[in-house]
């Protein structure tokens, strides 16, 4: 048990140090490299090369390298990225942006893997049952790797706070800010003026750091895992062929169920991609300046991964319908208040509470979304959660790749008519679901999709 929780502990720490860099750069980018939207830009062609990675490369990589040495490879995709921002432009950022995209999809796969086999071994020598001691693994990694929100956004509002450069924010200028902000680049004019080079040079620097130590930690400290078990995955892995396996996912929607769900999972990329795309940079960032940025977004993670537990426990008691009923009205009403609100530096609680409101809609996206797959599908999880994280990144990659196009009162108005959409589709599954099942207590199923979830967070 020693050795095993070890190496889960190995990984949680390394995942943690990685995307602590990578989740502060993520909600920054549309603050940092706002010029002509470079920095949503290279986001929208991340998640593009997650899509695709998805398709083809795990079961490739994974079988070629194996698990320890596919997620040390992975995690160098990732410190490309920020290497890229150190000299932001479209040949820096959008290059290293499909690198972390390709490595994103091999790096998760590989890490499920990892521990599906140790928990899988540590069940069999002691005599327990492996999926308890599975779900303890991921249990533990989540538990540690939910943290990293905090600590990178943490770390870049610490050091942007600092400038010494306070520029004070005229009422004009404010007029730029929220829903109908000015479509002219306002980050030289206001408060979210640009940090000095030097502050955003030792930002990248950490985060390039916390990165280059992830990636240590892993090849010194993890264990390969045995030959008689990689082999084993090798040949899961393999059984279904490349092609058989691409091909099934498109195969999959045939399944009505499942081509109901789809503007439901693509409304799950929609809203994270407004709340770190759109929401730091036109409310934040112009009303407050960007090294508030961090702190609202710790205010959002925070929230998230509290009532993912939350919810995650009493889903059973309650039903997924009354959870997702709660995350639609507290997501409406955000959204109706964000078309007219007019944000003011003296409102100051009230640009915390907006995350704070979106990440416990978010959490239950995530989690009861996961849980839906999960159970409708429970016969084809594999065709169905890769359908899962390509509807789901392709609402990442419109949402990005829009965000400079038109203006936010726009994109509320299009984050409103898909979750309406959302909702109604929802509804279809559940009433097929009542009709063909009545009487199957599927809600008080357990929920095996969780660790999906995270795979578009990146």
């Amino acid at each position: 048990m020693e050795r095993n929780l070890k190496n889960v502990l190995v990984i949680s720490f390394g995942f943690l140090l990685l995307f602590t860099a990578y989740g502060g750069l993520q909600s920054l980018q549309s603050s940092l490299n706002s010029e002509e939207g470079l920095g949503v830009a290279s986001l929208s062609v991340l998640y593009a090369a997650l899509i695709l990675s998805s398709m083809f490369l795990p079961p490739i990589v994974i079988k070629k390298l194996g698990c320890k040495w596919t997620i040390a490879i992975s995690m160098c995709c990732y410190i490309a990225f920020s290497l890229g921002n150190f000299y932001a432009s479209w040949y820096t950022l959008i290059p290293t942006s499909v690198i972390l995209g390709l490595g994103g999809a091999p790096l998760w796969s590989a890490k499920c893997t990892y521990l599906t086999i140790a928990g899988t071994s540590y069940a069999e020598k002691a005599g327990k049952n492996a999926k308890d001691i599975i779900n303890q693994y991921f249990g533990v990694f989540f538990l540690v790797f939910q943290s990293s929100g905090i600590w990178g956004n943490l770390i870049s509002s610490l050091i942007f706070s600092q400038s010494s450069t306070k520029v004070e924010i005229s009422e004009e200028d404010l007029e730029c800010c929220g829903a109908y902000n000015c479509l002219t680049d306002t980050t030289n004019t206001t408060g979210s003026a640009k940090p000095s080079n030097s502050l955003i040079y030792t930002l990248l620097g950490i985060y390039t750091a916390s990165g280059v130590l992830a990636v240590l930690l892993v090849i010194i400290f993890l264990d390969q895992i045995k030959s008689d078990q990689a082999e084993t995955e090798k040949d899961k892995l393999e059984a279904p062929s490349f092609w058989s396996t691409f091909l099934a996912t498109f195969r999959h929607l045939k399944d009505k169920r499942q081509c109901l769900l789809i503007p439901l999972t693509m409304y799950s990329g929609f809203e994270q991609g407004f709340l770190s795309g759109d929401y730091t940079k036109v409310y934040v960032t112009c009303a407050l300046g960007i090294q508030y940025v961090g702190y609202v977004m710790i205010c959002f993670a925070a929230v998230n991964s509290l009532c993912s537990l939350l919810f995650g426990k009493i889903s059973q008691f309650t039903g997924r319908k009354l959870l997702f009923a709660l995350a639609t009205v507290t997501n409406i009403a955000c959204i109706i208040a964000l078309l007219l609100w007019k944000p003011h530096p003296k409102q100051l609680a009230v640009f915390f509470v907006f995350p704070a409101l979106w990440g416990l809609s978010d959490a239950v996206w995530q989690t009861q979304t996961n849980g839906l797959y999960g159970i409708l599908f429970e016969k084809n999880k594999e065709a169905a959660f890769a359908n899962y994280r390509l509807w789901e990144s392709l609402g990442f990659v419109i949402a990005f790749g829009y965000s400079t196009k038109l203006q936010a009162y726009i994109k509320l108005y299009i984050l409103l008519s898909v979750l309406v959409l959302s909702m109604v589709t929802y509804g279809a599954v559940e009433y097929l679901e009542a009709k063909s099942s009545s009487g199957t207590p599927t809600a008080t199923k357990k929920e095996d999709g969780r660790p999906f979830s995270q795979e578009t967070h990146m």
